[in-house]
């Protein structure tokens, strides 16, 4: 016999196998919707739970971690608070570091209103040390002296009278996390060779003007740059001496020596993002007569030192596509 069968109103009957496996079909039905509950209340309390939990007390970041300004500055401490106020205010930010070169040291009082301001404007409550690095010597290269203890390989070099938004300094931060070798930054500028003179390689030095013109740059000015930590090191110790003598004799074309020298480690291009900047000082020596042909000669003093021309020329350019309405 093949079993039981329950009597159906139509008088047709249905066998009993089908009825116990319309029974397990509904079970599994509802333990299902049972189980989407579950996982929907799970999200509900991490979503809405959190907002309740006790925040962690303020820390060091761990090293390795985040940025470390480098801030040049020269008798301009409204600028240097106006810089540090905001700049404290970014999320990546580990330490800064200040380049004092004045010969009078920073006043107890400047020394207060920075300590204080940091704190107060740091993400989280979070601990950001500020730190005076003292100088003797009033020379541009004073900006890149190797600096000891530090937390971080990412270092990001400013000059006190820009600032950039948090949201452009993180995405350039971003890209110099896909490339740590490389120097990034948001200003470029750019050389070439003057065809003109025959007889010996002669390098011309192209401003913002050029760049837009040209549509390619080879250099992103550290006055507002991330690089390498080592980078310091190798300024200071490693590049030579003559075209260190060259910066503190001259005072002019530091940012140029130190493009040189990070495109002959890398024999690569830099990468230029395109920020967000609000310049809050006066202006500056690039406004003087005669910077072209004070830039370009710094090229042509530098170049054959290295006995040849490390910068690379490239067209290459980061942006934000969500504020930008073309990209």
């Amino acid at each position: 016999m093949r079993g039981a069968a329950l009597p159906l109103s139509s008088g047709r009957r249905i066998p009993l196998r089908f009825r116990h496996l319309s029974i397990s079909a509904f079970g599994s039905v509802k333990i299902r919707l049972l189980l989407c509950c579950c996982v929907a209340l799970a999200f509900l309390l991490l979503a809405f739970g959190c907002r309740h939990c006790p925040s962690l007390p303020p820390s060091l970041p761990p090293p390795g971690k985040g940025y470390t300004i480098l801030i040049n500055t020269w008798k301009r401490n409204d600028l240097l608070k106006q810089s540090i106020v905001h700049y404290a205010s970014c999320r990546g930010v580990n330490s800064i570091h200040i380049v004092w070169s004045e010969p009078d040291p920073p006043s107890d009082s400047l020394h207060d209103f920075l300590r204080q301001a940091t704190q107060m404007n740091s993400k989280g409550g979070k601990y950001i040390e500020v730190r005076f690095d003292l100088n003797q010597e009033d020379s541009l290269n004073n900006r890149f002296k190797e600096i000891k203890g530090l937390r971080t390989d990412a270092i990001f070099s400013i000059d006190d009278d820009v600032i950039f938004s948090c949201s452009s300094v993180e995405l350039a931060f971003s890209v110099w996390q896909s490339a740590p070798m490389s120097m990034v930054g948001f200003v470029p500028r750019v050389h070439w060779l003057d065809k003109s003179r025959d007889s010996v390689e002669h390098y011309r030095y192209g401003g913002w003007w050029s760049v837009w013109w040209m549509g390619t740059y080879s250099m992103v000015l550290s006055k507002a740059a991330f690089f390498h930590h080592k980078y310091l090191d190798l300024y200071t110790n490693h590049m030579p001496a003559a075209i260190r003598d060259y910066v503190t004799k001259n005072r002019n074309c530091e940012d140029i020596a130190m493009s040189l020298l990070v495109a002959n480690v890398t024999g690569a291009p830099p990468m230029w993002v395109k920020g967000r900047v609000f310049e809050i000082g006066s202006t500056g020596i690039s406004s003087l007569g005669g910077h072209s042909r004070r830039r370009s000669e710094c090229l042509n003093v530098f170049a054959p030192i290295y006995g040849h021309m490390p910068l690379i020329a490239t067209n290459a350019k980061v942006i934000d596509s969500r504020h930008s309405w073309f990209w």
